[in-house]
C-alpha cells in the first residue's frame, strides 16, 4: 500500500499507480447486443446478446485470478429484468461471450506521452490463461468467441445500454 492512502484511495489511483503495484482490475465487460471480431478481413469470432470481455493479463497471475474472473463475467447481474433492473446474469440470459486479449488494460500512462507495459504479463505466461479462461467459459456453458491472441483486430461491437464496467479481482 501506498504510504498515506487507504485501500479506497488505491482502487481510484489507477494509471497513477507506480510500476510493479499489484492493481485489481483484470477485465473490461461491455454488454452488447452483438459483437465480432475480424483479424485480416476474416471474421475470427461473433456473438449475439451477451458480454464482450476484454481481458489483461498481469505478470504474476494464475489459475486462481482466471477462475474468479470466470465467476464474476458469468454470474455479474448487468442483464435487465422484466421490470428493467439489472438482476440477470449472462448465465440467466443464455448470454455469449467474445473473449478478446488486451494487453493495454495493464499500461501505465503516470509518464510521459507513451504507455508503459510492464505490468502485462509476457505472451508465454498470458496465453495460456486466456485460452483457459475461454475453454472454462464454454465448459460451463457459455456459447463463446475469441479474437486471437496478439493479432491486430477489428472489434465490431453495439454496446447495449450502454454498460460498461471494469472487473476486479483480488490477486493470490
Amino acid at each position: 500500500m501506498l504510504p498515506g492512502k487507504t485501500g479506497r484511495d488505491i482502487k481510484d489511483l489507477g494509471a497513477q499507480m507506480p510500476p510493479g503495484t499489484i492493481r485489481s482490475v483484470i477485465a473490461l465487460i461491455q454488454r452488447v447486443s452483438r459483437a465480432a471480431v475480424t483479424v485480416d478481413a476474416r471474421t475470427t469470432g461473433e456473438i449475439g446478446r451477451g458480454i464482450l470481455a476484454l481481458i489483461g493479463v498481469e505478470r504474476g497471475d494464475g489459475a486462481a485470478q482466471s477462475e474468479r474472473l470466470l465467476e464474476r463475467v458469468l454470474g455479474y447481474r448487468i442483464f435487465e429484468d422484466d421490470a428493467g433492473a439489472m438482476n440477470r446474469s449472462l448465465t440467466d440470459v443464455d448470454g455469449a461471450v467474445l473473449v478478446i486479449s488486451q494487453f493495454t488494460l495493464y499500461g501505465d500512462a503516470a509518464k510521459g506521452r507513451r504507455p508503459s507495459f510492464i505490468d502485462a504479463a509476457r505472451p508465454e505466461q498470458a496465453i495460456p490463461l486466456y485460452e483457459q479462461f475461454a475453454r472454462e467459459l464454454a465448459a460451463r456453458g457459455a456459447p463463446v468467441a475469441t479474437g486471437v491472441f496478439g493479432a491486430e483486430m477489428e472489434v465490431e461491437i453495439v454496446n447495449d445500454g450502454p454498460v460498461t464496467l471494469m472487473l476486479e479481482r483480488n490477486h493470490g
